[in-house]
């Protein structure tokens, strides 16, 4: 049904261009003729003025559905009386008076105004374009309309389809057209629509301003409503696209038809229902809006948040208290509201009685005291539209009451009297005031300094053409009586400000539109700006602000997990793997922990591993260090005894001085340990291995010295010839070697591949294991290898010579304590390997103490306790005594071997 009106539409407008020809004689010329008129009510006031303002307002709301029985075209004819149109045509012809009785604009010009009637609908709208250019007579444009006076321009016309249609036809002749209410972002495309011009902003801008809002209230996912016309589209078009630009997510977009239908606004309200948005945009006129709230009460649709447009937010047509529990709450944009000075009056101005044939007066009186006028057949009050049970309805309520005249204006109350909240009635005497100014400045230009090439001339009125006038009106800038400055930019649109308004209950349970805000908008600044004071309503069940989303927030510890063929804003909530974190809510991707750092157990946060290494306050650690400083308190005591019997025969015994070599020794071995002991760094890793290192290979030179002794006194016991003892000096070189060869090798080794501090974090990922890189595997195996290799000769030696004689078993005790040191470190090897972090290096230290206490035992123990305890056993008798050989019931110093082998003595062998 609706294509076939706009069809009918169509084909009516083309019918009436038509031109019926007829042919006559033949010097007759061909002569041509409408062959119908449009509908149009309005009002004019042409006579004695010097130029027309035209004037297009939404005086009824819709149109009477076309006979669908009659298949010519007609003119449709209008219902539903509109009052805020109604006040918006009287703001103009307030506006008009006014500027005619002001000596400061236009002296000796008086305008006046032809307004028709759009009905709210594009077809309307082009035949009132089409009577402003040709008259209802002409069959071409001629700017001069029906009244025959001339046209300066257009003002209207009320929504933007309505404009966006009367302008690509006044737009084909430049005539200059300001409008009030129109906000389409498409009309300020000047090739499309070059002599449009607005004193309201662009959509852009409200869109913009829209987006802004829904970021500060921290909502994600939004519902979009919009109108079935260019105002709702486009509006609802840069919507998306600037939500893109925000990373929002639009939850579902829905259209309200201009013609009812049950389908698609079922499908509307579906939408709403089944989503999870909870903040929805309208973008939407009033009367549009009409049939989607009543939908949204009988499906009793509340907890939702509606965004307003500048189009609605301020009706009274939908600001009925019988809706706030469903659009209460409402928040949105709105043009700033000013006082009128003597509007009221004008308004209040109006009856019937004054002109019998002002159809228009007599339907706002009829309709608005629901009475009829006495001789009138004005209708009023009809009703043709589709309900919501899918029937038409086709009431003509007359009412049985007649108006007798005396009714008061004063006990209404209705839209068209309300001035409390004059804002697009102030945009209307705003672009009365710009066609007046621009005609102001065009009238007042002196010839050769005009604005028009060639010969800066300059137009005359009421002879100028239409884009003359243009010139002006893009170049206009006035102050409005409340203030404001008007600047219009290259694209016709205004700059300024919009109040945020929020629909609450006042105390008599009106609602009242409370403003919670602004937003600023110049050529330098975009600013949204929430009052702190002001509370806002939400119509929520718990009151507070509503929470608008696909999927919530993913806490720290998480990133989103994009859901396949979904908005961006719906997404799972996936946690971070190890060693990854998000500090942030919301983060798409986890950052990932330095190697230092490991994740707390929200995963929210990046911690320091724990740092591990052998601490000297920690038991183990402190334990080690007792034991390494008791042993070498013990060798220093051993080293005291030696020196405080130095003279007696039993310290003297197999070299004196190596005795004190190898006590240095282990005192420096012991506390080596201590460099394998707190937190490493790069000398204490050097230091480590070389000074323990250094320590064995003088250790066991040494006792190499003395088990070459051993060795050689035993061959000398078996021996039937003569031998010569080892002198002293000899011992002492190979001690000198030993060092110097492990000296060389040791510092080779810190030279060219010295061990450095290693992070180990394979071991356990939770912790840093400090620990020292060895450097070159070859190194260490050369450094260790030559202590092997001279405990083994060691071993060797003293293995041979244990069954030599002896009152003190030197040689058996050496045997043992080798013995006991190879144990130890074939034991460490496979528990070293198996070991890890700290305790790894306790094995280490444990290793070096054990085999350091065993040698510390095994030789200096029992010479001590015989020093110490048995005093009488270390003399030179019983030391140096001769005894035989055969005897085992005596036994003989291994530092004075007196042997008779075939009656021949051998005396002593081993010398100091």
């Amino acid at each position: 049904m609706a294509s076939r009106n706009k069809c009918l539409a169509l084909g009516f407008l083309a019918f009436l261009w038509a031109e019926l020809c007829t042919e006559g004689k033949e010097e007759e010329e061909q002569t041509c003729r409408l062959l119908g008129k449009f509908d149009l009510n309005g009002y004019v006031d042409a006579k004695n003025h010097s130029l027309v303002i035209g004037g297009l307002f939404p005086i009824h709301s819709r149109t009477i559905p076309a006979n669908e029985s009659i298949l010519e075209p007609v003119s449709a004819k209008c219902e539903g009386f509109n009052f805020r149109g109604f006040r918006w045509m009287k703001t103009m012809i307030h506006t008009i008076k006014e500027i005619n009785e002001r000596k400061d604009i236009l002296p000796n010009i008086t305008l006046g105004y032809q307004i028709f009637d759009t009905c709210f609908t594009i077809s309307k709208s082009v035949e009132a374009a089409l009577v402003f250019l040709t008259g209802q007579e002409e069959n071409k444009p001629n700017f001069r309309n029906s009244t025959g006076a001339f046209l300066a321009g257009i003002i209207g016309a009320g929504g933007s389809s309505l404009s966006v249609a009367a302008s690509r036809i006044l737009g084909l002749y430049y005539l200059p057209q300001v409008g009030y209410a129109s906000t389409c972002s498409i009309l300020s495309d000047k090739y499309q629509f070059p002599s449009y011009l607005r004193t309201i902003a662009s959509d852009k801008i409200q869109s913009e301003a829209m987006i802004r809002l829904i970021q500060h209230f921290g909502w994600v996912w939004i519902g979009t409503i919009a109108a079935d016309d260019d105002y709702g589209k486009y509006g609802v078009k840069l919507f998306k696209e600037n939500m893109e630009n925000a990373n929002l997510c639009i939850a579902f977009s829905e259209i309200i038809p201009k013609v009812y239908s049950y389908e698609k606004m079922q499908r509307a309200v579906d939408a709403i229902k089944t989503s999870t948005a909870r903040v929805i945009v309208l973008y939407a006129s009033d009367i549009d809006l009409s049939p989607f709230a009543l939908e949204m009460v009988y499906h009793n649709i509340t907890d939702r948040t509606w965004i307003a447009s500048e189009a609605w937010i301020t009706s009274a047509l939908i600001a009925k208290p019988e809706y706030f529990p469903y659009f209460g709450g409402s928040i949105g944009f709105a043009i700033p509201r000013t006082d009128i000075p003597g509007l009221k009056e004008f308004l209040y101005d109006v009856h019937p009685s004054k002109d019998p044939n002002d159809v228009l007066t007599i339907e706002f009186w009829q309709t608005a005291f629901n009475c009829t006028w006495p001789n009138s057949n004005v209708p009023y009050n009809s009703d043709h539209r589709v309900n919501m049970t899918g029937k038409e309805d086709r009431l003509h309520a007359m009412s049985d009451t007649f108006c007798t005249g005396e009714e008061k204006l004063e006990d209404l109350k209705n839209t068209y009297l309300d001035v409390s909240q004059l804002r697009i009635t102030n945009n209307v005497k705003q672009a009365v005031y710009s066609m007046a100014y621009a005609l102001d400045s065009l009238s007042t230009c002196e010839e050769g300094r005009g604005p028009y090439v060639p010969g800066n001339t300059c137009a005359y009125i009421p002879d100028f053409e239409p884009w003359q006038l243009m010139y002006y009106l893009k170049t206009l800038k006035f102050t409005t009586h409340d203030g404001r400055r008007i600047e219009m930019d290259e694209n016709g649109d205004v700059t300024g400000y919009y109040d945020i308004l929020n629909w609450q209950l006042d105390n008599n349970g009106n609602i009242a539109f409370v403003k919670v805000g602004d937003y600023v908008f110049t050529n330098s600044m975009f600013e949204l700006v929430i009052t702190k004071n002001t509370t806002i309503f939400w119509n929520t069940e718990s009151s507070e602000c509503p929470h608008s989303v696909c999927a919530d927030v993913c806490p720290p510890g998480t990133r989103r997990g994009i859901r396949q063929g979904e908005p961006i804003c719906c997404f799972d909530c996936i946690p971070c793997a190890d060693g990854y974190v998000s500090q942030e809510p919301g983060q798409r991707k986890c950052k990932q922990c330095g190697e230092d750092y490991l994740t707390n157990a929200q995963k929210s946060e990046c911690v320091l591993k724990e740092v591990e290494f052998l601490a000297y306050d920690e038991p183990l650690g402190f334990t080690l260090v007792i034991l390494s400083i008791f042993g070498a308190l013990a060798v220093t005591a051993v080293t005291v005894v030696y020196v405080v019997y130095r003279h007696t025969p039993l310290v003297n015994a197999n070299d004196r001085e190596l005795s004190f070599l190898i006590q240095v020794s282990l005192i420096i071995t012991l506390l080596s340990s201590m460099f394998f002991i707190g937190k490493p760094s790069d000398w204490s890793c050097m230091a480590r291995h070389v000074t323990l290192a250094l320590g064995f290979s003088l250790c066991l030179s040494c006792i190499l010295g003395k088990t070459i002794s051993l060795f050689l006194a035993y061959r000398i016991s078996q021996s039937k010839t003569r031998l010569t003892s080892m002198h002293p000096v000899y011992r002492k070189i190979v001690v000198l070697i030993s060092v110097l060869v492990e000296t060389g090798v040791c510092a080779a080794y810190l030279v060219l591949e010295p061990p450095r501090v290693y992070k180990n974090m394979e071991a356990q990922n939770t912790k840093i294991i400090l620990e020292c890189n060895e450097g070159s595997i070859e190194f260490l195996c050369s450094v260790f290898g030559i202590n092997i290799f001279l405990a083994l000769l060691c071993s060797l030696t003293t293995s041979v010579a244990r069954q030599l004689p002896d009152n003190y078993y030197e040689g058996k005790c050496i045997t043992f304590g080798m013995l006991v040191f190879f144990m130890v470190w074939i034991c460490f090897v496979p528990v070293y390997l198996n070991t890890k972090g700290k305790f790894k290096v306790a094995v280490e230290i444990f290793a070096i103490l054990a085999s350091s206490y065993d040698l510390l035992g095994c030789i200096f123990a029992p010479k001590c306790f015989i020093i110490l305890l048995r005093p009488k056993r270390n003399t030179s008798e019983i030391v140096g005594e001769r005894i035989s050989t055969l005897d085992k019931g005596i036994q003989l110093t291994a530092s004075s071997v007196s042997s008779e082998i075939n009656n021949t003595v051998a005396s002593t062998v081993l010398d100091e």
